[in-house]
């Protein structure tokens, strides 16, 4: 069990602190319908990760050879690599700039005219479209099946997974469910700790996972 769970670990966490979808659910909670709206955008964002994580994973258990190790997920994982490290790049040279101001995303300027439908699609739309949450996601669902076979070990590490890279949602859901003057507070904090982090961990997050994925791939190859 612990051969599946153990290599998925880095990417469940680099799922959980990608600073979007963290900031997009402390903006739903602080809606009007924040409890709603936060509860609706929260399983959405479970399920959407679920089913990315249960996609690779069944695919990816069917590429395994019999009785020999599986290099397929070493390939992608070099691929995934360079990938997230380009992101990191990518990040960096579109890092703000002292005295300029980045237009926020179009979505983020709808969040008070949410439903909970729509907060359902944009949790799902934020897992399965940013790469700061899609490749990790993928990572770690790839080291889950290239682990030994043990279908009930895979399933349990699936669900450990999309559990970590739930956090970034849970986590404020559970506070504000609270209702407390205290949680608002907490809640008020934490978005404007991330708000001021948001660069600085967009683009150290892929540059250590894809060196992670890296080394991991040539270890496997080699």
């Amino acid at each position: 069990m612990g051969e599946a769970i153990g290599p998925m670990l880095a990417s469940a966490v680099a799922v959980a602190l990608s600073p979007l979808p963290l900031i997009a659910v402390l903006l739903v909670l602080a809606s009007p319908r924040g409890r709603t709206n936060g509860l609706a955008f929260t399983a959405g964002w479970v399920l959407g990760l679920a089913a990315v994580v249960a996609l690779v994973v069944v695919a990816g258990s069917a590429l395994n050879p019999v009785g020999g190790a599986p290099t397929w997920s070493s390939w992608l994982k070099l691929a995934l690599g360079a990938a997230l490290l380009l992101l990191a790049a990518g990040q960096w040279r579109s890092r703000p700039r002292p005295g300029h101001v980045t237009a926020p995303p179009a979505w983020l300027l709808e969040i008070d005219r949410l439903t909970p439908a729509r907060s359902v699609g944009l949790a799902v739309a934020l897992v399965g479209t940013r790469p700061n949450t899609l490749l990790p996601a993928v990572g770690g669902a790839a080291s889950i099946a290239a682990a030994p076979p043990g279908t009930g070990a895979m399933a349990l590490a699936a669900a450990v997974m999309v559990l970590i890279g739930s956090l970034g949602a849970l986590v404020p859901l559970a506070v504000q469910l609270r209702g407390a003057d205290r949680s608002a507070r907490a809640l008020g904090e934490l978005r404007a700790w991330t708000a001021a982090h948001n660069a600085a961990i967009m683009i150290a997050v892929p540059l250590v996972l894809g060196a992670d994925y890296l080394g991991s791939a040539l270890s496997g190859l080699a």
